[in-house]
């Protein structure tokens, strides 16, 4: 089957295995896992920042970041479907006592003209006080969109005005990276805690590192144990996370541009209504027929291809390290062979 359900579903190569095998190992809760050490100092340094904690998803080092900037009953400002909200199980409130205040913006990303609309007055007790600006770059239900730096810039120039930490859910920061071309360490400048994952397009197995201050991630580590991520010899996974960090970023621009040749095709097709301009790996098709979504992707399945529904009348696809160009080119002719009916 070629997968485009998520890239989540990459395999580890040959070479990352190798890695993982010959990794040293110790105990990581005593601070002494070296190949652990390795990836946390190569992320912070990748990205400017003084320190990083390992831990074992993006959900984690998300809800430890916001449980470390945030109080019980604060309230954390984020867009309306971002990541955070929708899909960890309700962890601000339950992890962190905290309520949320939903922005609309232009396909998962905010600016700071609303965000300062929807800050609350600090001295209005019937209000939630304001503590965490959260970005989500790319923007995964936005399909991959990418936040123009100057944006981010002016979002940042807000929050310190104003004295709020700026969290970013770098799910796929990596993909934001090599489209907008800004070097990792000025982007990292901008936010205050940076949750970087390594399984998806870098295709590590397991694992996302949080990047912050030595004073943040020291935090950090005391919520990661309270939560129970303290790992021992999770250097094996670790060593998986730095070798897709050193080798797999600078290949992310061929699932780009394998997005893009897929959404040229999509746009071609009668079914189609549209697509989300497709800006990284993320290709997100409406149907002309809502109802007919469940019978296309039952179709592309009988092609031995795997997509999934992403919301009334709506498929995505993913591409990914583990999909080749070929694979490409047998989509885009099997696109050209479903058959809707009436």
């Amino acid at each position: 089957m070629i997968d485009f359900r998520s890239d989540t579903v990459t395999k580890p190569s040959a070479a990352m295995k190798e890695a993982m095998f010959a990794a040293e190992v110790g105990d990581d809760v005593f601070g002494e896992d070296p190949s652990i050490i390795a990836l946390e100092r190569y992320a912070a340094e990748l990205f400017g920042k003084e320190a990083a904690l390992f831990c074992s998803s993006g959900t984690q080092t998300n809800q430890i970041a916001i449980n470390v900037h945030v109080q019980p009953g604060g309230e954390v400002i984020c867009h309306e479907e971002s990541h955070i909200y929708k899909y960890e199980g309700g962890g601000i409130a339950k992890n962190s006592g905290a309520s949320v205040r939903l922005l609309k913006g232009d396909r998962g990303r905010i600016d700071a003209q609303s965000i300062e609309q929807w800050i609350n007055p600090p001295l209005d007790v019937h209000f939630p006080l304001t503590q965490l600006v959260s970005l989500e770059d790319t923007a995964n239900r936005g399909g991959g969109a990418v936040y123009d730096f100057k944006n981010i810039l002016a979002i940042k120039a807000l929050c310190q005005k104003l004295g709020l930490p700026l969290h970013l859910d770098g799910a796929r920061v990596c993909n934001a990276l090599a489209v907008n071309q800004v070097n990792p360490a000025e982007y990292g400048a901008a936010f205050d805690s940076i949750s970087i994952c390594l399984s998806k397009g870098l295709g590590a197995p397991v694992g996302s590192v949080l990047v912050g201050t030595r004073e943040f991630i020291q935090k950090a580590r005391r919520v990661r144990k309270v939560m129970g991520g303290g790992m021992r010899q999770a250097g094996i996974i670790a060593a998986g996370g730095l070798y897709a960090l050193t080798h797999n970023r600078e290949r992310l621009v061929d699932d780009h541009r394998h997005a893009k040749q897929l959404e040229e095709t999509f746009l071609k097709q009668n079914w189609v209504d549209s697509v989300l301009g497709v800006e990284t790996n993320i290709v997100v098709v409406q149907l002309k027929n809502a109802a007919k979504r469940d019978e296309i992707l039952a179709q592309f399945m009988s092609f031995g291809i795997l997509a999934m529904a992403f919301g009334p009348g709506m498929l995505r696809f993913v591409t990914h390290l583990d999909i080749s160009a070929e694979d490409i080119d047998f989509t885009c002719e099997k696109i050209g062979e479903v058959v809707v009916s009436d």
